[in-house]
């Protein structure tokens, strides 16, 4: 799985006009599936995600994560995040996972987080975009800060 994470001071998903998640300070986490995929990727993608340390601490060092900060996450499925681009100039698009896959694999990724966020209290809030729709993402990177996750399927 792939997540393309920004450190934003503010960041939201609008589909259709209506805005369907937002968030304040956090992370907003394009998120793409594989092939070859699971819900073990899902889990170390996220256990890797909440623990990166990606926010600043008083010594303005980048030394605590989303969870130390108790931030925010915007979950945005994009599949394009795993475009073959070696070649030609129009992306192949075969290395992502079908889009079931993808849907189930985003979804179960959400839940997860959301888990964290109740059971654990180290989010403020988890809100996500909408698989398969077309959407306008706006954002305020904070830094600009910007990072590219991957946990590929084991061979």
């Amino acid at each position: 799985m792939i997540a393309l994470i920004q450190r934003v001071s503010q960041a939201s998903v609008v589909v259709g006009g209506e805005t369907i998640g937002a968030i304040q300070a956090g992370l907003l986490v394009l998120l793409c599936a594989e092939r070859g995929d699971s819900e073990q990727q899902a889990d170390a993608l996220l256990k890797k995600l909440l623990a990166y340390r990606v926010f600043s601490d008083a010594a303005g060092k980048m030394n605590l994560s989303v969870s130390d900060v108790a931030g925010s996450l915007l979950l945005v499925p994009q599949f394009t995040l795993a475009a073959d681009t070696n070649s030609g100039t129009r992306p192949s698009f075969t290395p992502a996972a079908a889009p079931e896959l993808g849907r189930q694999l985003f979804d179960y990724f959400v839940r997860q987080a959301r888990a964290k966020q109740t059971q654990d209290a180290v989010l403020a809030q988890v809100e996500t975009g909408q698989f398969g729709a077309d959407m306008q993402v706006s954002l305020t990177n904070d830094g600009p800060v910007t990072f590219w996750l991957q946990i590929k399927p084991k061979a």
